[in-house]
This record gives C-alpha cells, structure tokens and sequence, in this order.
C-alpha cells in the first residue's frame, strides 16, 4: 500500500501531462477552440502546439516510466515540482496582471498548485534510501 501511495502522484502527473499533451497537439485545431477562445489556423501554429505536445509527451513517459524504475523516481518528483511549479508561478502571474481566467485555467491552477505540494510532500516523507 505504501508504495502506490507513493506513486500515485507520479501515476496521476502521467496521466494528466498526457491527456493535457494529447489535446494540445493531436488536432489542435480542432479541440483547442472548443476549450479556448482562439483558433489554430496556421501550419506554425500547429506546429507549436504539436512541439508543446511532444514536450508534453516526453516528460509523461519519463514520469510513468519513473513509477516502475524506482531509481528515477525522486528525479522525476522534483521535475514534477518544477514544471508545474512554473506553469503555476506563470498562471498565477496572469492573474495578477491580466484578470481571473476562464474556468479551465482556474481549475488547472489550482491542480498544478496541488501537484506542487504534493510533489514537496512526498520528497519530504519518502526519503532516499
């Protein structure tokens, strides 16, 4: 039991990295404009949204990948901290600056920031051996 308490953050940070990549790069000019209020109607946009998809992508494998290699499982916690600590610090910049976001960023605030602390937790509790 201690161990999938242990991994869950990880297995849960995989699992939201991937679909959050997935519906950025797949057919970004299809379900972006449903959650935002822009459309991708250039290749060089798709071709951002694609490279955030793959960069996406790249950090979920390493992540889930992270749960089964238990020797990277402290790295892979501090580059959860990290990366979502800093789409976090950059949100709640936004907020600050530009007004409240719409309810996806707000909710997405608000995970990430959960992450963060969950993340610190368990570095904290599940000490090197």
């Amino acid at each position: 039991m201690k161990e999938i308490q242990k991994n869950l953050h990880l297995t849960l940070s995989t699992a939201a990295i991937l679909v959050v990549g997935a519906t950025y790069g797949l057919y970004p000019d299809t379900f972006l404009p449903l959650f935002f209020d822009f459309s991708v109607k250039t290749t060089d946009l798709n071709h951002v949204f694609r490279a955030i998809m793959g960069s996406y992508f790249a950090l979920g494998i390493y992540w889930g990948y992270s749960v089964y290699f238990q020797k990277h499982w402290r790295s892979a916690t501090y580059s959860v901290v990290f990366f979502m600590g800093g789409l976090a610090a950059g949100r709640l910049l936004s907020i600050f600056i530009d007004g409240i976001p719409s309810t996806a960023f707000t909710v997405g605030t608000i995970l990430e920031i959960v992450f963060v602390i969950w993340g610190c937790y368990n570095l904290k509790i599940y000490k090197e051996n």
